[in-house]
């Protein structure tokens, strides 16, 4: 055992002494395990190996909870309307990566607050990773990179009050409430008389008001914002409160659970429409804001669906002056009312938008990434084992029509290059190409399933590479937000 950990390797950034105690992360890189290092007071650690002076103890769970009790700065807080990022890590070994983008791409201290731990319900599920796995995994990155800055945690697409529990165990500050199953997309076409018998059933003792005072309170008076006026009429009232008043209704039942279950513990909160068959109109985006004012649900982040076609892994999809002109009004509504940032959902890899989000947004934006980390783990692979990857897209072909079906995406398997096409050299090329990165970023769970131990075991073995992939990938992400 002596031998074993005197040829641990330290990672420098992650020594630290802290109210009488030193610790560190090492790697034992004959069998690629990280330990923790406790010199000082080791009590409440588990399964710890003693060397000298020094007690050695596994990644975790118990020990990843013993470590937020000591350093506070392991501990996700909420991050408010700061400029926020956040980081999907499907692997659990992209933090460090995720950091290292931040400190290159920030030249001002504070310019960008990251959340390095998130993931959604549907990740997870397809991941086989829990809400406290994800989050212990976030934190240990922390501690070996040695950041002390403030870093969020966030349960994504939280669709029902049964998803919350675990990640309020967890310690989760940003819950991303979707309410997407409860947007009827039908409105935009609905008749006048149909909007209206659908607006007879809307439980309008939930929403705490009646139609008559919606009318009263939108219709009569234009409103004023920066650079336009924005009027409602009757028809187009119906419209957003038949679209979207039930969804506000079943926000508003999560918030309540959510504020009961958090007990008193501050958190951010973020209402997501952006996975809805129809983009939201500023009037609808109007009416969300305002209804949730209204009923006193203190989000911290609004995601609207834009136009144009936000999809994984690839750029932008539309209309870029259209988009400007669409983000100015809802930006515009974002500065009325001055208490939420506007969120950026599928946010990877959009780099003709970043610019002209900022602007507008002037620092009051989150974006949402989550696959294309898992993307840049394939990339080091296709690059490194050739013979390792090539089955990866084998069964990432064979799976596609099936794990699709989840998402909103336009590529076509017909026009991603088979194993027999492309020689070793070329396999990283695929990463450039838009439909095998979408064919790619979507199989990642018949991906895990099938080749998880060897992926993490990769992974583990070339960080090197794996960091320098993300940084480069990320600093294109973070830099439009940091000038």
């Amino acid at each position: 055992m002596h031998t074993k950990f005197s040829t641990m390797n330290i990672y420098d950034n992650s020594t630290v002494t802290y109210k009488g105690s030193s610790y560190f992360i090492g790697r034992l890189e004959q069998v690629g395990q990280k330990w923790l290092g406790v010199s000082g007071n080791s009590q409440g650690f588990t399964d710890t190996v003693k060397e000298g002076t020094v007690v050695y103890c596994p990644l975790t769970a118990q020990n990843a909870a013993e470590m937020r009790s000591r350093l506070p700065w392991l501990k996700p807080v909420p991050l408010g309307r700061l400029t926020s990022f956040g980081f999907g890590d499907r692997l659990g070994s992209a933090t460090p990566g995720h950091i290292q983008a931040v400190r290159t791409a920030v030249k001002k201290k504070g310019s960008i607050a990251p959340i390095f731990a998130q993931q959604s319900v549907r990740e997870n599920n397809r991941t086989g990773r829990t809400p406290q796995q994800v989050v212990d995994d976030a934190m240990w990155g922390v501690l070996q990179e040695g950041w002390r800055d403030p870093w969020g945690a966030d349960a994504d697409h939280v669709k029902d009050v049964g998803d919350l529990p675990p990640f309020v165990a967890a310690g989760y500050t940003f819950y991303t409430i979707d309410p997407s199953d409860h947007v009827d997309n039908d409105a935009a076409g609905d008749s006048l008389e149909w909007l209206n018998s659908k607006s007879g059933q809307i439980p309008w003792k939930d929403f705490g008001t009646t139609y008559e005072d919606l009318l009263d309170g939108y219709c009569q008076t234009p409103l004023q914002l920066d650079g336009y006026l924005l009027e409602f009429d009757e028809e187009v009232l119906l419209r957003a409160l038949v679209k979207y008043g039930r969804a506000i209704i079943h926000t508003a039942t999560i918030t309540a659970a959510l504020d009961r279950q958090m007990g008193g513990q501050p958190y951010d909160m973020e209402m997501s429409v952006d996975e809805t068959d129809t983009p939201t109109s500023v009037h609808e985006h109007f009416f969300i804001a305002n209804e949730l004012h209204r009923l006193q649900i203190p989000v911290v982040s609004l995601a609207p669906r834009f136009v144009g076609k936000f999809q994984k892994g690839v750029d932008y999809m539309g209309d870029l002056v259209q988009f400007e002109a669409e983000l100015a009004k809802h930006v515009a509504i974002l500065h009325h009312f001055d208490t939420y940032k506007l969120s950026v959902h599928t946010g990877s890899d959009k780099f003709s938008l970043y610019g002209t989000i900022n602007k507008h947004a002037r620092g009051y934006v989150h974006v949402k990434t989550a696959g294309t980390s898992y993307l840049e783990a394939l990339r080091v692979i296709a690059r490194k084992d050739p013979d390792l990857f090539r089955p990866m897209l084998d069964l990432s072909r064979l799976r596609f029509e099936h794990d699709r079906k989840t998402y909103f995406i336009d590529a076509q398997l017909d026009r991603v290059p088979t194993n027999a096409d492309l020689s070793d050299a070329n396999l990283p090329d695929l990463f450039e190409q838009f439909d095998a990165r979408q064919v790619l970023h979507v199989t990642f769970g018949s991906i895990l399933d099938a080749f998880g131990d060897l992926l993490h075991s990769f992974i583990a073995n070339h960080q090197a590479d794996y960091r320098s992939g993300l940084e480069a990938h990320f600093v294109r992400h973070l830099a439009p937000f940091c000038g």
